[in-house]
Formats: structure tokens, sequence, C-alpha cells
């Protein structure tokens, strides 16, 4: 199983299987596409989470294909009303593939949220996620 996330174009980042478009020596807007794939042990969490993570940052209906994925995050500007039914729709999508997965909304006044994941060989991943 693969998927493509984009990561932080460095020259670490410039070299090997990675999908990028180079004009004149520069990277566009400072990131490159990079494939992710099954580990060698045979998980996919690492694929799983990438794609959350772009899921996160799709709006809803955007995608061609997977038209109810996505959250309405410019409609969650305009209205002030955090986007928490979407991001806990997403949650329940995808932690099938995870020992746990949870998306928790921090105290803040703009809409972030605590990702906490529990990966299948038991690697436990927490960082706040901004939306």
């Amino acid at each position: 199983m693969r998927t493509w996330g984009r990561v932080p174009a460095t020259p670490e980042n410039s070299t090997g299987n990675n999908v990028q478009f180079v004009i004149d020596g520069e990277f566009p807007n400072g990131y490159v596409w990079v494939e992710v794939t099954t580990d060698e042990n045979g998980f996919n969490d690492a694929v799983w989470l990438t794609t959350l993570a772009q899921v996160l940052q799709l709006g809803l209906n955007e995608s061609p294909m997977f038209g109810n994925y996505g959250i309405p995050a410019q409609q969650s500007v305009f209205s002030q009303i955090f986007p928490d039914y979407y991001v806990t729709l997403m949650q329940q999508k995808f932690s099938i593939y995870f020992l746990a997965l949870l998306l928790a909304k921090l105290p803040d006044t703009t809409p972030r949220y605590k990702l906490s994941v529990t990966t299948n060989p038991g690697a436990i991943l927490q960082n706040p996620v901004p939306i």
C-alpha cells in the first residue's frame, strides 16, 4: 500500500524516489512529495497517518473520488464554529486502522486538535494539529 505526502524541502529530501518539480534549483512552495509505503514488517500505520493528515487538510467535497472526506475549514472560519463534528467523523473513519486514535480539541481560541495515535506496533504519537 502507498500514498504520497508533502514534506519541507531540504537537501536530504531532494534525493531518492521523491516526486518533485525543481525550477532553477528551487522547490516551489518549499515542499516536495515523498512516497509513503508499507513498512518492512507489513504495517500500514505511516500510510494511514499520512492519509489522515491529508484528509484533515481537504475541504469538504473537495476530493473527486472521496467526497465525504475532509472538513469545512473555510466555512468554519466564516461562521466561527469549530469543525468538531467533521473532525469526529474523520476520527471514526480512520480509527479502524490503529490500535487507538484520538483527536481532542485543545482549549484555544483557534481550532487546534491534539492527535494521539497508538500504532499497531505499539508506538504512541502525540502532537497538536492545527486545522
